[in-house]
C-alpha cells in the first residue's frame, strides 16, 4: 500500500485516473487493475519528488570562490559565476569573491582557512590556486569543516577536494604541439614557451605533454621556457625580450599563462613579429590579438559550461542532486580569427 500523503484529487490527476480508483488503492480494497495501481503509486511517486524540489528550491546554499589569477581571467570567472548562479538547481546558490594576482601559498592557504572559519558560513568552495602542500592542507581543513571543495582550470595534487573542473590541460599541450608542428614544418628554430607561473599544476601538465608530442614529432626541436611572471604584460615584456637576445633564434610562440600583450610588443621590437603564436583563453586582449593575426589560434574553453559543471559538484556533495561528485575535464576548442563564439563577437 502506498503512503497517504497527498490529496487524493492530486494522485488522481497525476495518475490519470478517478478519485474513487485512487480512493481504493490507498485503501487496499479490491476491484482495482494492476496497471491502476502502479499508476497510483507512480504518481504518489513523482508527487513526492516535485515536492522534494520544491523544498530544497527554498535553501539556499552560499559558494566561495577563491582565485588567484590576472586580473582580465579573475574578471572572465566573476562573469562566468555570475551567469552559472541563475541555472544552478535545485537549490538557490549565492558567491562570495576572494581574489588576488600572484599570492603566496602560504597566502592563499590563509583565504582557503578563512572560508567557513569564524562564523562566516559557507557551503562550499570553488578554487583556482598553485599546487602546493600548504594549500592542499588548507583544502582539507576545509573539508574537515564540512565544506567541499572543487578545483578550477588548475588541481592541487593531495588536497582531498571533491572535483576537478576545466581544461583538459595535458590534451592542450599536445594540441599545441600537433599545430606548431604542421605549422613550422621542417623550419628550424626554437619555440619559445611562457608559463605564469611553474606552481600551477594545470600549466605543469601543459608544457610536459607539449615537450613530450613535440619531441616525438620534431625531434631535436629546442623550447626555451620562460615562466613565473603571473601573466603581467610588461614583466613578460622584458623577459622575452631578454630570451630572444640571449636565447637560440626562435621561429613560434606557445604562451600558456597569459601576458600576450607584452610577449606580441617583444617579438616585434625583436624584428620576429609573424612567426606562429599560440595563446589560451578568448580575454579581451586575446580576442584583439587573433583579430589582427599576432595570435595565430587561440586554445579556448568555455569557463560558464566549467563553472556550471562545478555547481553541479557542489551540489552533488551536498546530496542535493543524484550522484557522487567527478571530474569534468573539457576539451581545447582551437579558435582562429573566423571561428570566435557568436557571444564573444
Amino acid at each position: 500500500m502506498v503512503r497517504r500523503s497527498h490529496r487524493v484529487r492530486d494522485v488522481a490527476e497525476q495518475a490519470g485516473v478517478s478519485t474513487a480508483t485512487v480512493d481504493r488503492v490507498l485503501n487496499g480494497r479490491p476491484g482495482v487493475s494492476a496497471r491502476a495501481v502502479r499508476a497510483v503509486e507512480a504518481a504518489v511517486l513523482e508527487l513526492e519528488r516535485q515536492q522534494s524540489q520544491v523544498r530544497l528550491s527554498r535553501r539556499t546554499l552560499l559558494v566561495d570562490v577563491v582565485l588567484d589569477a590576472p586580473g582580465r581571467f579573475r574578471d572572465a570567472v566573476t562573469a562566468a559565476v555570475e551567469e552559472a548562479l541563475p541555472s544552478a538547481r535545485p537549490a538557490t546558490v549565492r558567491a562570495r569573491f576572494t581574489t588576488s594576482e600572484g599570492a603566496s601559498p602560504e597566502e592563499l592557504a590563509t583565504a582557503v582557512d578563512a572560508v567557513g572559519s569564524a562564523g562566516r558560513v559557507s557551503h562550499g568552495l570553488v578554487l583556482k590556486a598553485p599546487d602546493h602542500p600548504a594549500v592542499a592542507q588548507a583544502v582539507q581543513r576545509a573539508r574537515q569543516r564540512g565544506i567541499p571543495t572543487v578545483t578550477l582550470v588548475t588541481d592541487v595534487s593531495g588536497s582531498d577536494r571533491v572535483a576537478y573542473v576545466g581544461l583538459d590541460n595535458a590534451a592542450a599541450g599536445a594540441t599545441a604541439a600537433y599545430l606548431l608542428n604542421h605549422l613550422l614544418g621542417t623550419a628550424d628554430g626554437a619555440v619559445l614557451a611562457t608559463l605564469s607561473h611553474h606552481s600551477f599544476l594545470g600549466e605543469q601538465e601543459r608544457l610536459a605533454t607539449f615537450r613530450e608530442r613535440l619531441a616525438a614529432d620534431a625531434p631535436g626541436r629546442q623550447v626555451v621556457v620562460v615562466g613565473d611572471l603571473h601573466g603581467e604584460d610588461v614583466a613578460t615584456e622584458r623577459a622575452v625580450a631578454a630570451a630572444l637576445e640571449d636565447g637560440p633564434p626562435v621561429a613560434a610562440v606557445y604562451s600558456m599563462g597569459g601576458g600576450n600583450t607584452g610577449i606580441a610588443a617583444a617579438l616585434g621590437a625583436a624584428g620576429v613579429a609573424g612567426v606562429p603564436f599560440i595563446g589560451h583563453d578568448l580575454d579581451a586582449d586575446n580576442l584583439a590579438l587573433l583579430r589582427t593575426g599576432v595570435l595565430t589560434v587561440v586554445l579556448h574553453h568555455d569557463l560558464r559550461a566549467d563553472l556550471r559543471a562545478a555547481l553541479t559538484q557542489l551540489l552533488r556533495a551536498h546530496r542535493l542532486l543524484p550522484g557522487a561528485p567527478e571530474s569534468v575535464r573539457s576539451a581545447p576548442q582551437v579558435v582562429s580569427p573566423w571561428n570566435v563564439p557568436p557571444r564573444l563577437r
